[in-house]
């Protein structure tokens, strides 16, 4: 397991160096191979990871960090066989190869970053590693070189450095508190903080959490600083936006369950479940509204990351073992069901040459089978059964139940059945209502762009139902120790 704990944290970087000077023929094969073997590793920790913690040097796993490594390994995976497709459609332009040289690498930094945040073992590791991420995807949000790209990058930056500068404030903290117990000379590990924590000081800490849910919360999407997140995921190319939500959010929020972690240990849990029930709310509610009347796309599925997000924060706000059940396969459901989302949308963007709702109909008819696809991943958003988020979310609104959290547990069916309706009402109509004659006589040929943009997507859609109706063993033993890890309640 040593060996794949670091072939993990290196493999991406092959084919990222392999971009700048071998043929894009080449590159993607590499992509493809190395993404396939990432997934095999992640899905080879799993049984392991279920039952002790692995480490070696400053990598480190546990039932935890094996759930977000496994679930930004698909969405890699995923969206490495989805670029071929994608990209081919520009194979034609003058400056194609320049633009997939610089697409491939900073898609593959991008992954490896993704992949080291879980692994590292601390938390000045983790935020050095969230920040690779920000700047490697703020390049790919703008690689497309549109003046809406180069202006939702610059947002992005601006937005996401503001909140870790927060989260480093977070990271100061909590070296303070833990310094109180464990001299001045630790190094921030997780293992010996969370051991420490009944005897770290309680305002530091609770100061620390605050901070880290504002800070990591930016990159999470929860609201109110969210506001880079729709921007951002409706201009960057389709197999990055799908990342930007599949994993990227994910990893985020990996990071403030790290401090949720430390700090349920050293001042009882109620502190911040309270918190994160508050932010995980309000994001459920702006994101549900939001999704009623939407233009483009691309911004309804980025403000459906914003609602699953919140749906994350609520159920670890619940605190029960069955809801943090829950949000752990949520993480793996939602990367898989948002993942297929935004690569649906990416074959009917490339159809019709549009990202606007009122313009995109009849795809039944034109992609026989990107469309159909695309409003099965939409139903999975939806928690309709037998996918995996309706089993997520029935496990999460049961833990909020059986923790006595009635009010927001209600809230949280009423909200996710207010955010189907809106989400819903669109995938329909871009799917089953005929398609409108253009002005002009003319009209997108029949046929799907390519093979490689509807393979993953099938994938997805198995996945999504082996997790809603049958997860593997080895995967519920991991589900329940991370439960254990976050300190669940009966």
């Amino acid at each position: 397991m040593t060996v794949a704990l670091i072939a993990l944290a290196l493999l991406p970087l092959l084919p990222a160096g392999a971009a700048l000077v071998a043929p894009v023929r080449v590159t993607q094969a590499l992509t493809v191979t190395v993404s396939l073997a990432g997934l095999g590793l992640a899905l080879a920790l799993v049984p392991d990871a279920g039952r002790r913690d692995l480490r070696t040097g400053f990598l480190r796993v546990d039932a935890l960090s094996a759930v977000f490594v496994l679930a930004t390994a698909f969405v890699y995976a995923a969206c490495a066989a989805h670029s071929i497709g994608y990209l081919r459609h520009d194979e034609k332009a003058r400056d194609f190869p320049r633009y997939a040289r610089r697409f491939y690498v900073g898609f593959n930094l991008f992954a490896w970053s993704m992949l080291c945040a879980p692994l590292v073992d601390g938390l000045a590791l983790l935020w050095i590693a969230v920040e690779i991420t920000t700047v490697v995807s703020a390049l790919l949000v703008a690689v497309e070189n549109t003046e809406g790209a180069t202006e939702a990058a610059w947002k992005y930056v601006l937005i996401a450095s503001v909140g870790l500068g927060i989260a480093l404030l977070a990271t100061i903290f909590m070296y303070y508190a833990g310094a109180q117990a464990l001299g001045q000379t630790y190094d921030l590990a997780f293992d010996p903080l969370v051991k420490a924590a009944p005897r770290l000081p309680a305002g530091p800490v609770r100061l620390a959490f605050v901070l880290a849910v504002l800070g990591f919360g930016t990159k999470v999407g929860l609201v109110p600083v969210h506001t880079w997140l729709p921007d951002a995921h409706a201009e960057a190319p389709t197999p990055v936006s799908a990342m930007l939500s599949g994993s990227l959010l994910a990893v985020s929020f990996y990071a403030v369950l790290r401090y949720y972690q430390i700090t349920a240990a050293a001042v009882g849990g109620h502190f911040p479940r309270t918190v994160l029930l508050v932010f995980g709310i309000a994001s459920l509610l702006l994101a549900a509204l939001y999704l009623l009347d939407q233009h483009d796309i691309k911004r309804l599925l980025a403000y459906s990351s914003v609602e699953h997000m919140g749906i994350l924060a609520i159920g670890v706000g619940f605190g029960a073992t069955l809801a943090l059940t829950g949000v752990l396969l949520h993480v793996l459901a939602h990367a898989a069901a948002k993942a297929n989302a935004f690569m649906g949308a990416g074959a009917l963007v490339r159809k019709y040459r549009t990202k606007e709702i009122r313009r995109l109909r009849g795809g039944a008819g034109l992609l026989p089978w990107s469309a159909p696809l695309f409003l099965t991943a939409v139903l999975a958003l939806s928690a309709m059964p037998p996918f995996g988020i309706f089993r997520s979310e029935f496990q999460i609104v049961a833990g909020g139940l059986r923790s006595g959290r009635y009010g927001p547990a209600a809230a949280l069916v009423v909200l996710v059945t207010v955010a189907f309706m809106g989400l819903a009402r669109t995938a329909t109509r871009v799917v089953l209502t005929p398609a409108a004659v253009p002005d002009d006589g003319t009209a997108p040929v029949q046929g799907e762009p390519s093979v490689w943009m509807v393979v993953p997507v099938l994938a997805g859609v198995v996945a999504l139902v082996v997790l809603g109706l049958h997860p593997p063993t080895g995967l519920v033993h991991l589900l329940a120790r991370g439960a254990a890890e976050l300190g669940g309640t009966a």
